[in-house]
């Protein structure tokens, strides 16, 4: 008869033991709601970034050098007294490369011949930070002039967007906040506490306005450039405990 009760007996305990921890896992459950925020700023750029450059070629390496290093001295020379300063000019490329001259021909064996050396190519470029936004046009027009012959790309930027964010971030955390208790109310349940807060930036040029662009071509017309607005967005994501209405967890 013992034997028979023993495993009865285990059985009923692996059972007793068991059920309290699935009714502890049902009373640390905690509803919660996780919602997004969008906040955006416009601001109108106070800087530009400008890569310019010379490519020249020669018959040696050491020609297309020296051509290549008086077309950027005079590049330079420009942009100084374009009223860039030493500091916001900056080398960001140099290459000497050979040009080659591919053939159809080939040899006795049939195969093809190999490219042949037909001189050289030098490539040199400056990254420009330009402070005065009204000098783009000029600056452009006398780096042309004296030699330049790739430009890569005009990049605006707001040289200081620590309050941007901060005003973004605010803008974010309402609407994440407004729209939460939009669902909240409607759900008839409470916000509580906050138990996480994460966010994501990110921007991106918008749209200039008409009066700002007819400006900008005005100051200069040889080179007329858009600066446009920068667009800066931060969007947050928060997470709540959902309350009871009467203020008690569920």
């Amino acid at each position: 008869m013992l034997k028979a009760i023993l495993p009865m007996t285990a059985a009923l305990s692996l059972v007793a033991f068991s059920t309290p921890a699935i009714f502890a896992d049902e009373n640390n459950y905690t509803a919660t709601i996780n919602i997004s925020g969008v906040g955006e700023i416009n601001a109108a750029p106070d800087m530009a970034i400008v890569t310019s450059g010379v490519v020249t070629d020669g018959e040696t390496a050491r020609e297309a050098l020296t051509a290549n290093t008086e077309a950027m001295t005079a590049l330079v020379d420009v942009l100084k007294q374009a009223g860039i300063d030493s500091k916001d000019i900056q080398t960001s490329g140099f290459s000497v490369q050979p040009n080659y001259v591919h053939t159809d021909k080939r040899d006795e064996n049939g195969y093809h011949l190999p490219p042949k050396i037909a001189g050289y190519r030098v490539s040199n470029n400056v990254t420009v930070r330009i402070l005065d936004l009204d000098n783009i046009g000029a600056v452009l027009d006398s780096a042309v002039t004296v030699g330049a012959n790739t430009i890569n790309g005009i990049n605006f930027a707001v040289s200081d967007t620590d309050e941007l964010m901060k005003e973004a971030r605010k803008r974010a955390m309402k609407n994440a906040m407004e729209t939460a208790q939009v669902y909240t109310d409607t759900a008839g349940v409470a916000l509580g506490k906050v138990m996480s807060i994460s966010e994501n930036q990110n921007y991106a040029p918008s749209p200039m306005k008409m009066g700002a662009r007819m400006a900008m071509m005005e100051a200069d017309m040889a080179v007329p450039v858009e600066a446009g607005e920068m667009t800066y967005s931060i969007t947050v994501n928060v997470q709540w405990e959902i309350e009871q209405s009467d203020g008690t967890d569920y």
